[in-house]
C-alpha cells in the first residue's frame, strides 16, 4: 500500500468487501477461541451451528472456522481484490480503532461524570476469555446492532418520517441513532449472561452506541468492529 492508497482508505474508508476482509481476523480469531469458553456472546448465532455441523469435534471445528477465512480471502483473490488483504490495510483500520475507542472513552466518560454518575468498574476476566469475548463482541454486536437495527432500520424510519431531504434526514438519522444506542446499551441487561441495571452503566453504553453509529455511518463496518473490539479488550483485559 503506497503513501496515496493509504490516504484513501482514511479519507473515504473501505467498501463492503474490504470491510468483510478486514474483519476477518476479528471473526476467525474469535471463533476459534470460544469453543474453550463456558459462555459466548449472545448475539453469536453462528458458533451453535458450526459446532453441530463439526459434529463437536473440536479439529473439525477448527478447521471449518479457518477455512470459512481461507475461502473468502480466495474469493477476494480470484475477484482481483488482493489488495483488501494487504497487512497495511489491517494496521490502518486497527489504528483508527484505538484512536476511536480513546476517544469514545473519554467522552463517555465526560458524559456520565457531568451527569454525576459512576460508569462502574470493568469485569473480572481472564487475559484469554476477556480477549475472546471482546472479539465476539466487537464483531456480533456491531453486525446486529449497527449494520442490522440502525443500518437497516434507518432507511424505514426516514420513510415512515417522510424525511426525504435535508435537516429532516439529518434529524431521523439523529432520532435513530439514539434509539439504536438505547437499545444496545439495553441489551446488556436483558438474558442470561445479563447485568443488574444500572443507570449509569446504561447511560456509558448509551453513548458508546452514538459513537459506534457515527463510525459505522461515517467510516463503515470494518473501522467499528475493530473500535469496538479494541475498546472492549482494553477495559476488560486491560
Amino acid at each position: 500500500m503506497n503513501e496515496s492508497e493509504a490516504e484513501s482508505l482514511i479519507k473515504d474508508g473501505s467498501g463492503p468487501l474490504d470491510d468483510l476482509a478486514l474483519t476477518l481476523p476479528v471473526f476467525v480469531g474469535y471463533h476459534l477461541g470460544v469453543v474453550f469458553l463456558p459462555t459466548r456472546n449472545a448475539a453469536d448465532l453462528v458458533t451453535h451451528e458450526l459446532v453441530n455441523f463439526a459434529q463437536n469435534d473440536l479439529l473439525a471445528y477448527s478447521g471449518l472456522t479457518v477455512s470459512i477465512g481461507l475461502v473468502f480471502a480466495g474469493v477476494l483473490l480470484v475477484l482481483g481484490r488482493k489488495e483488501s488483504l494487504r497487512w497495511q490495510r489491517f494496521v490502518v483500520v486497527g489504528l483508527e480503532g484505538v484512536l476511536y475507542a480513546i476517544m469514545m472513552r473519554l467522552l463517555a466518560g465526560y458524559v456520565v461524570g457531568r451527569l454525576r454518575l459512576d460508569a462502574g468498574g470493568a469485569l473480572d476476566s481472564g487475559m484469554f476469555a476477556g480477549t475472546v469475548m471482546s472479539l465476539g463482541a466487537g464483531f456480533y454486536e456491531e453486525l446486529v446492532f449497527r449494520v442490522g437495527v440502525f443500518g437497516l432500520g434507518l432507511p424505514l424510519v426516514r420513510s415512515l418520517l417522510r424525511a426525504t431531504a435535508g435537516t429532516a434526514r439529518v434529524v431521523a438519522w439523529l432520532a435513530w441513532a439514539g434509539v439504536s444506542a438505547a437499545l444496545f446499551s439495553a441489551w446488556h441487561y436483558v438474558g442470561e449472561f445479563g447485568e443488574a441495571f444500572e443507570l449509569r452503566s446504561f447511560v456509558f453504553r448509551w453513548v458508546c452506541g452514538l459513537v459506534f453509529a457515527a463510525i459505522y455511518g461515517f467510516r463503515g463496518f470494518a473501522p467499528v468492529v475493530w473500535t469496538h473490539a479494541l475498546y472492549d479488550l482494553w477495559v476488560i483485559v486491560f
